[in-house]
């Protein structure tokens, strides 16, 4: 198990946006904790509502196959079996889910697994693109994200939602600009560090994966995980990366100055 903690890299900015997603993310929670289902998945993204245009409003049965085996697991068999699929009615027009599903999650863990990621690689990110720019790649990567989890199985009833598609792309960006950051990370039982291009490269590779896999099987999700949403964002993150390759030489330059600086300082003084 590779868990991440937190990256070496100092940044020379109060990340306000990063923290403010974090902020936003935790608040939504608690109001969705609060509020109950009804609430999380009217404001969630169901790829059958986005591609039709539709608002379900209702319980949806979805066949669903499902492996059987004996009480010794052998003789494996499959069986179609008809599961309802919870849909509450959507207050707003339901392609704006695209936006606020972003914003919503199924777990504490779900939570605090995106957050954590967010609060790594978000503020160095924050600091090359700027605040306004940051928010648009941020959403960008997040919308980008559920399109590709939508194109795959367009007619799904099976609501998504989560912050992972825009982190993803957050993470994308953060590999290519600083692939030799050192991240402090929870190695099974030990602390060490790793360099970004391993463990975020090896995530995304993972996700990369999956997907492929989630798309030969004609399934957009495996397990409750969207991993084409991971993908897209992903994806979006790396252009947007290439695309802002010389504020990131600009910022990573900087800082090595400001940093040589202050040594040379502390010895002579």
């Amino acid at each position: 198990m590779v868990l991440p903690l937190g990256d070496l890299q100092r940044t020379r900015i109060t990340p306000f946006v990063t923290y403010s997603l974090i902020a936003i993310n935790v608040f939504i929670f608690l109001v969705e904790q609060k509020l109950g289902d009804e609430f999380t998945l009217a404001f969630a993204a169901t790829p059958y509502e986005i591609s039709h245009n539709k608002d379900l409003a209702q319980l949806v049965p979805r066949v669903e196959n499902v492996v059987v085996r004996d009480n010794f697991g052998r003789g494996a068999q499959i069986e179609q079996r008809v599961r309802n699929i919870e849909h509450y009615p959507c207050p707003i027009p339901v392609r704006l889910t695209l936006l606020t599903s972003m914003f919503l999650h199924g777990s504490w863990m779900h939570l605090l697994g995106n957050m954590l990621y967010l609060w790594i690689v978000g503020d160095n990110v924050e600091e090359v693109l700027g605040s306004v720019r940051f928010t648009i790649v941020y959403l960008a990567c997040g919308l980008v994200g559920s399109l590709a989890q939508i194109a795959v199985n367009p007619d799904s009833v099976t609501p998504t939602l989560g912050a992972s598609g825009a982190i993803a792309g957050i993470m994308g960006a953060y590999v290519v600009w600083f692939p030799h950051n050192q991240i402090r990370v929870l190695l099974f039982r030990f602390i060490t560090v790793m360099p970004a291009l391993l463990v975020i490269g090896f995530w995304i590779a993972m996700q990369l994966w999956l997907g492929a896999g989630a798309i030969s099987g004609e399934r957009g999700d495996s397990g409750g995980v969207a991993y084409l949403a991971h993908v897209g964002g992903a994806v979006t993150g790396i252009f947007a990366a290439f695309l802002f390759l010389d504020d990131a030489r600009y910022i990573k330059q900087r800082n090595a100055a400001a940093e040589g600086w202050s040594v040379y300082d502390s010895i002579e003084g």
